[in-house]
């Protein structure tokens, strides 16, 4: 590593971006059981547990809702095609709140292989680590002293915000699983609405949010694989400008491309659920 001060700052910054974009990158291939050493899951586990015994009773009283709902009279119950309908409704209901859990992770499986799918189709093994070329390291290094105290300012701003852009990035990444988690320990009452004919739209627009959730996996990856292109092709730079101009000119490129992802990223819920209607 340089001894300069500014490339140092600019290296510090730019190695903090890495890291976290590695982070990421690993953790959307990681399952809720694994994350954080699975502890957090065995919790959630236990909550979905003691959330299916008040689902399961619930489902009782959105069924008899339902019946009073949809049926005219005592009459139409008596019907053999009727009851039987309500049968299998009721049949149906449970299973769901009974093996909610399993189906919820079929789901998420079912996104991973998409999101394992796309790193296998982009070729690439991981985020694209991003670096200050060596023709600025060198223009840097040859100011004075004098000379040096613009780029302190520029290199202060664009290290700052490139940290905050890091730190964003990871917190949307683990606020999906926060989601994720809160979807699955609440599961079982939400899925009781399918009972009844006239609730079941708030267990529909569960499901849909949770697959939304999931997929907010995709964007994400998508998005880093597109920044990965940029970083493959990093700002030119002027070797004819001032060093202060040179640093100005590429940082802020390179800040556009991370806002521009870390936009993405956290636009990825929005950008789902507007394509499931939602």
């Amino acid at each position: 590593m340089s001894d300069n001060w500014v490339v140092q700052n600019l290296q510090n910054a730019l190695g903090t971006w890495n890291d976290k974009l590695a982070e990421v990158w690993q953790l959307m291939t990681m399952s809720p059981e694994n994350f954080k050493g699975g502890g957090i899951w065995n919790v959630i586990l236990n909550i979905n547990g003691a959330m299916q015994a008040i689902g399961l009773a619930l489902l009782v009283l959105f069924f008899l809702a339902g019946v009073v709902q949809t049926s005219a009279n005592l009459t139409d119950v008596k019907r053999p095609e009727h009851a039987l309908k309500l049968f299998l409704r009721f049949a149906i209901a449970k299973g769901v709140v009974t093996y909610g859990l399993e189906l919820m992770m079929a789901v998420f499986e079912i996104v991973q292989g998409i999101i394992s799918k796309i790193m296998r189709t982009s070729g690439l093994g991981g985020a694209s680590k991003t670096s200050l070329p060596s023709e600025m390291i060198d223009a840097i290094e040859d100011c004075g002293f004098f000379e040096s105290i613009p780029l302190w300012a520029v290199t202060i701003i664009g290290s700052l915000f490139i940290t905050i852009l890091s730190f964003i990035i990871i917190m949307t990444v683990y606020g999906r699983f926060f989601k994720l988690y809160m979807y699955t320990a609440i599961a079982p009452i939400p899925l009781a609405t399918f009972a009844g004919q006239p609730t079941q739209n708030v267990g529909r627009s569960f499901v849909k949010s949770y697959a939304a959730v999931c997929l907010e996996g995709a964007i994400i990856v998508l998005a880093c694989v597109i920044f990965s292109m940029f970083a493959a092709t990093p700002p030119v730079v002027d070797a004819d400008a001032a060093p202060t101009a040179m640093v100005w000119k590429y940082i802020g490129e390179l800040v556009f491309n991370m806002l521009v992802l870390v936009g993405s990223v956290k636009m990825s819920d929005r950008i789902i659920r507007e394509m499931m209607g939602l």
